[in-house]
C-alpha cells in the first residue's frame, strides 16, 4: 500500500514539476501581425537556445503549454511543428516531446579535415576506426583515383562522432603506391589530411563533391546508430593534391537528422540568364 502511495506521489511530483516549468513561460501573447503560434514558437526556441532543457529532456505537455500561454492546443501544436521541422525537438506519440540536438551546419565548399573543422568550432570530435585494409580498386574507385582497375588501395572505414553521437560513416580509398605504410599510422586520433601532408607531401587542396539522399544499408545504419528506414546523405569526394593528381576517393554517409550543408553561391543569376546583360 505504501509503495502504491509512493508511486502516486512520484507521478504527482513529476506533473507538478512540469507544470511549474511551463508556468515559467507565462507572458502575454500579443494580438497583432505576428501569429500567435509563431510567438509561442519564438519563446520556446529562445528557451532551447538558452539551454533551459538538456538534450533528451521532455518538454511540458501540450496542455500545460497552452495553459501557460493562454492559447489553444492547436496554437501550441503549430509552434511545436515548427520546432520539429527545424529538428530541435522530436515528438513521440504516447511519450511526449523531447529535445534533440540541432543539426550541425557544414560548408560543402571548404576542403578541411573533419577533426580540424570540429575543433575550430569548439566541439569534441571522436573517431572510431572500423577497418583499415588493402583492397582491389573497383572500376568506380579506379576511375576516381586515375589508377588501373584492380590496383591496390588502402580502404579506411571510420565512424566520425560529435558529442558522443555518430555523425557520419567515412569510407576512404587511397592509392597504396603513393601512401605506403599508411595503414600502420594512428587513424583514430590523428587527422588523415595531416598525415598525408606531413609524411607524404600530398595535402589535398581541392575536391569535387556530389551529394544525394539515400537509404543506408542495415550495416551502415547500425554503425551510425539510426534506423535503416531513415534517409541519410551520401557525399562522394575526389580530392586532389597540389600536383592535380587525385589522392583520395571518399564516400561519406551522413545522418540526415544530424547535419545540413551550406553552399555559398556567387555570381548573378540575371547574368547567367542573359550573358549579354551589362
Amino acid at each position: 500500500m505504501n509503495k502504491s502511495l509512493d508511486t502516486v506521489n512520484t507521478i504527482d511530483a513529476s506533473r507538478s514539476a512540469r507544470g511549474t516549468e511551463a508556468r515559467r513561460f507565462s507572458g502575454a501573447l500579443l494580438r497583432g501581425p505576428i501569429p500567435l503560434h509563431h510567438q509561442v514558437y519564438l519563446k520556446l526556441r529562445n528557451a532551447l537556445d538558452a539551454g533551459r532543457w538538456a538534450l533528451g529532456d521532455r518538454l511540458p505537455t501540450e496542455r500545460e503549454l497552452s495553459e501557460s500561454f493562454g492559447c489553444s492546443l492547436i496554437t501550441v501544436r503549430r509552434a511545436l511543428d515548427e520546432l520539429r521541422r527545424e529538428r530541435r525537438i522530436e515528438r513521440s506519440p504516447g511519450r511526449g516531446t523531447f529535445v534533440t540536438a540541432p543539426p550541425l551546419e557544414r560548408d560543402l565548399t571548404a576542403l578541411t579535415s573533419f577533426t580540424r573543422e570540429m575543433r575550430e568550432r569548439g566541439l569534441d570530435p571522436e573517431t572510431k576506426l572500423v577497418t583499415a585494409t588493402a583492397a582491389k580498386a573497383s572500376p568506380e574507385v579506379a576511375a576516381a583515383l586515375a589508377i588501373a582497375p584492380g590496383a591496390e588501395t588502402l580502404f579506411i572505414e571510420r565512424v566520425r562522432s560529435v558529442g558522443g553521437r555518430p555523425l557520419l560513416l567515412e569510407q576512404v580509398h587511397l592509392p597504396i603506391s603513393r601512401f605506403p605504410d599508411l595503414a600502420g599510422a594512428d587513424l583514430e586520433r590523428g587527422s588523415l589530411y595531416e598525415l598525408l601532408a606531413m609524411h607524404y607531401g600530398a595535402l589535398p587542396v581541392r575536391g569535387q563533391e556530389t551529394i544525394e539522399p539515400i537509404l543506408p544499408t542495415a550495416r551502415e545504419a547500425e554503425l551510425l546508430g539510426q534506423s535503416p528506414r531513415r534517409p541519410a546523405l551520401l557525399i562522394e569526394l575526389v580530392a586532389y593534391a597540389g600536383d592535380d593528381t587525385p589522392v583520395e576517393y571518399c564516400r561519406a554517409i551522413v545522418r540526415g537528422d544530424r547535419a545540413r550543408y551550406r553552399v555559398d553561391a556567387r555570381g548573378s543569376r540575371l547574368d547567367a540568364l542573359h550573358p549579354d546583360h551589362q
